[in-house]
């Protein structure tokens, strides 16, 4: 007579840990950002190893480094989109201000 047979053991899942340390966006050196999360005061840092930039933000109870670390890459593409929208406004400024005064393009000149 043979063993009765036995139900497999279910598998373990594995659990994806999500990356503390991530790539700067201003030195680009890989893994030199690190992300540190103080819940009690609702504070999360992020500093890099290498150029020393740092970003602080408010996080809550759920936060993950991850969220840190995008909350800094959001904040950096607005400033660049503002910075941008500047420049553009001081440009036609400044064409306009040349136009008013007959600027050195003017076709009496030639």
């Amino acid at each position: 007579m043979g063993k009765r047979k036995t139900a497999a053991k279910p598998q373990k899942k594995l659990k994806v840990k999500l990356d503390v340390t991530f790539r700067c966006l201003f030195c680009n050196h890989e893994k030199s950002v690190i992300c540190t999360l103080d819940k009690k005061n609702g504070v999360g840092d992020l500093h890099c190893k290498i150029c020393g930039q740092s970003f602080q933000t408010a996080i809550n109870s759920l936060s993950q480094p991850i969220d840190i670390y995008s909350d800094w890459i959001d904040a950096c593409e607005d400033l660049a989109e503002e910075q941008d929208g500047d420049d553009k406004q001081n440009e036609g400024e400044e064409y306009s201000d040349e136009e008013k005064k007959g600027g050195a393009y003017s076709d009496d000149e030639y």
